[in-house]
């Protein structure tokens, strides 16, 4: 065991009611491993009150720092990195010009190799200590990212993206050898294969990935409905009701659908563990699907704002209760920054010229990218899984050294905080990687 003294932030348990945080300002956090080996909190809470339980523990000081639990991103992009900052007019534009032509170059191994290694660099560097990430339609890809993800001892949900029609040939899934199985057969047989592969592999998940259902035959969607129904551990991804013009394209292919998202309940792929990247353009009936079928939302603000895509309502989504937490959306998002993330969901969030504009508390920002991320991917302890995103007993020991003075600015206003919605504000508004001193990942032994 190790224990580690300084200021420490962490979550209520969620059937305590409404999102509280806790905050110690000298406090004591102990990590050991459990009966399966891996390093978990064995306790938080004073120092005063905890010192004198474990006498023979290692203890490291970190004056002046806070430890936090470590951020979940619900919604990225890997191969997107290099697109960060490319001007479009919009989001389908945007894909045609950069998006689709990065990632062609995903076929090669050797290039999705050193695009993974920075990728998962650069959320450990932000931070971010479990994600639920895009590859490409490249078996490659999606090998790299684990393979890299593994060697960190990261916890990472990614798949074979599914893609069959309406996008560059040589991004398209491929069909097998002539006169075999088509494109969207040899897809769901390669995605199969790689759960077989990973799925369940030290903290790797694996999640089917429909990228958005203009882009997936009805062969295809059907397909992936039928796997998620054989393997209902794993998870679902894909995108939904971000642009205008796509949900129009997505009623347009599936007029028989109520709507765009419910084209994905049609095909099965609407369940606990099934995360849903933006759900902005919504209705209640919207709402209420992704209530009933335990479905959560990628809120993705920076990406929302940066493609004039439209603001997450989060009156809406709290009136009918569905779950949701943040995401980057790296590349369009513009930041691997949780920081920036939540600065952005506070923007979207005020916005009250085309919903009602909400003013989020600080606490309630940082647990949307962590324990509330946490608890929309099914990952907060319940029913057995393994719990991240916070810092309770148990949960696994992830998490970030944060200097509160790492920047002038912030040393000056985090000075002045009278309390802790105002010390928690300030390093949203203020902060960056900067921010991030040291970024620590549970490890078995």
């Amino acid at each position: 065991m190790k224990a580690y003294r300084a200021s420490l932030l962490w979550f209520a348990p969620h059937s305590e009611g409404p999102v509280r945080a806790l905050f110690e300002e000298d406090g004591l956090l102990v990590v050991g491993p459990n009966a399966a080996g891996v390093q978990v909190v064995q306790a938080i809470g004073a120092w005063r009150d905890l010192a004198g339980q474990y006498p023979g523990v290692a203890v490291e000081h970190l004056r002046g720092r806070i430890i936090a639990p470590g951020f979940v991103d619900l919604h990225v992009h890997y191969p997107q990195t290099n697109v960060i900052g490319s001007p479009a007019d919009g989001l389908l534009p945007w894909l045609e010009n950069y998006t689709f032509p990065e990632e062609k170059r995903f076929a090669d191994p050797e290039y999705s190799a050193q695009a993974a290694t920075f990728f998962v660099a650069e959320l450990l560097r932000n931070g971010v200590t479990t994600t639920l990430t895009f590859a490409t339609s490249h078996p490659e890809s999606v090998d790299a990212l684990f393979t890299q993800a593994q060697a960190q001892s990261m916890r990472l949900i990614t798949g074979l993206c599914l893609m069959d029609r309406h996008a560059p040939p040589d991004l398209l899934n491929q069909a097998s050898a002539p006169g075999r199985l088509d494109a969207a057969e040899q897809s769901l047989l390669e995605s199969e294969a790689l759960i077989q592969r990973w799925h369940g592999q030290g903290r790797l998940g694996y999640a089917i990935t429909p990228r958005f259902a203009p882009t997936c035959t009805e062969a295809q969607l059907r397909g992936a409905g039928e796997m998620a129904a054989r393997y209902p551990d794993v998870w679902i991804q894909s995108h939904v009701a971000e642009n205008k013009d796509e949900i129009a394209w997505a009623r347009a292919l599936f007029p028989q659908s109520r709507s765009y998202l419910a084209t994905y309940d049609d095909f099965g792929l609407m369940r606990k563990r099934a995360i849903y990247a933006h759900c902005i353009h919504f209705d209640d009936d919207d709402r209420a699907l992704m209530r009933d079928t335990g479905a959560a939302a990628a809120i993705s603000p920076t990406s929302n704002l940066f493609l004039g895509s439209g603001f997450f309502d989060y009156a809406g989504a709290d009136r009918v209760g569905f779950q949701y937490g943040l995401a980057s959306d790296v590349g369009g998002g513009t930041s691997f920054s949780p920081f920036h993330t939540m600065l952005g969901a506070y923007y979207v969030a005020r916005e009250g010229q085309t919903k009602q504009g909400l003013s989020l508390s600080p606490q309630h920002l940082w647990w949307q990218h962590t324990a509330g991320a946490a608890r929309a991917l099914g990952l907060d302890g319940s029913s057995g899984a393994p719990a991240v995103g916070n810092l309770l007993p148990g949960c696994e020991a992830d998490f970030v050294v944060l200097n509160p003075k790492a920047t002038p600015l912030l040393a000056r206003k985090t000075a002045l905080a009278a309390n802790l919605d105002e010390l928690l504000f300030s390093m949203i508004v203020l902060g960056d990687d900067r921010l991030i001193e040291r970024t620590v990942i549970s490890q078995a032994i």
